[in-house]
């Protein structure tokens, strides 16, 4: 990896020296616009939209629009006049907790690794962080712009994690959430136990981009003269549910079904309705021999009396 900045880590009257390095890559299969007939590489010249000339790096500067046609022209010693206390600088402002942090700030992350003898500080630094469960937040200048930021620890490495200010998150403007739109009960139980059907650990080694990977597929089979196999057809998405009761439900099968917990489910049910057959079974039993006794008397209370004499006389 190659260092993208440097500089040091201000930790009240502590200096640590450190080296900036992306801590991640984009993957993405990357395309150039070329010839369709030749396959020649197009290519893009750098023109002025007054009198069309072709202008060098040397000649670009940054402008900002003022509207009407007017703007303001910007030069490299323009910037070089801000005010940027933190332009070599990570300082430290204060310590909070990370649950107080929302993950939409986030933008970019960054390890830190210690420079020539900052190793004791820079370790010191990590485990204080690691034991007070806290993030330092720190401002930061990267490619002449001040942005604010987060010290944490991840793998005993220091991780920056640039911030968008506050003012660069939108605010949800949507018409539904001026709507009264009730849930019953019924429905947020459903969904409960869809989401616990659906429960999981979290391992990111089990995720992977399926599109690169046939996208890499098509490639290899195009350099190998191959022929290109097209991939199974995926399953429909589904239809806009009407009901969703009977959307929730079948989605809780569906995902006890992936888990192989159909069987489980059913077996689990089954004894309860037997325990309840076999609670009702006895009680019926009892009745009937109540009611067995009762009867047989009742008959023979109602016996006439002539038939009584000719079996005494028998």
């Amino acid at each position: 990896m190659r260092a993208i900045w440097k500089g040091a880590v201000s930790f009240g009257l502590v200096s640590i020296a450190v080296k900036l390095f992306s801590a991640t890559e984009e993957k993405d299969i990357r395309f150039h616009q070329v010839h369709r007939t030749d396959g020649g590489r197009i290519k893009y010249k750098r023109t002025c939209s007054i009198d069309g000339e072709e202008v060098t790096y040397d000649d670009i500067a940054k402008g900002y629009d003022l509207g009407g046609g007017e703007m303001v022209i910007l030069t490299d010693e323009d910037f070089a006049e801000l005010p940027l206390t933190t332009s070599r600088a990570i300082d430290v402002l204060q310590f909070v907790p990370a649950e107080q942090i929302d993950p939409l700030l986030f933008a970019k992350a960054y390890y830190l690794e210690p420079e020539g003898q900052a190793a004791k500080p820079y370790v010191l630094l990590r485990d204080a962080l690691a034991e007070s469960d806290r993030v330092a937040i720190v401002k930061i200048a990267l490619r002449q712009r001040e942005q604010l930021a987060t010290l944490r620890v991840h793998d005993d490495v220091l991780v920056l994690n640039t911030m968008l200010w506050p003012d660069e998150v939108r605010t949800p403007d949507f018409g539904f959430l001026d709507e009264e739109i009730e849930t019953r009960p019924a429905e947020l139980a459903m969904a409960a136990s869809l989401i616990d059907s659906m429960a999981g650990s979290f391992k990111a080694d089990e995720f992977t981009d399926n599109y690169r990977a046939a996208l890499q597929e098509v490639i290899d089979a195009k350099v190998e003269g191959r022929e290109i196999v097209a991939p199974e057809e995926a399953e429909e998405a589904p239809a806009a549910a009407v009901d969703l009761m009977a959307a929730l439900k079948a989605s809780v099968e569906r995902a006890k079904k992936a888990r192989g917990e159909t069987a489980e489910a059913t077996t689990a049910s089954t004894p309860r309705k037997t325990a309840a057959a076999k609670k009702a079974a006895p009680a019926k039993k009892a009745a009937a021999k109540k009611a067995a006794p009762a009867k047989a008397t009742k008959s023979a209370a109602e016996k006439p009396p002539a038939k009584r004499a000719a079996r005494k006389s028998a």
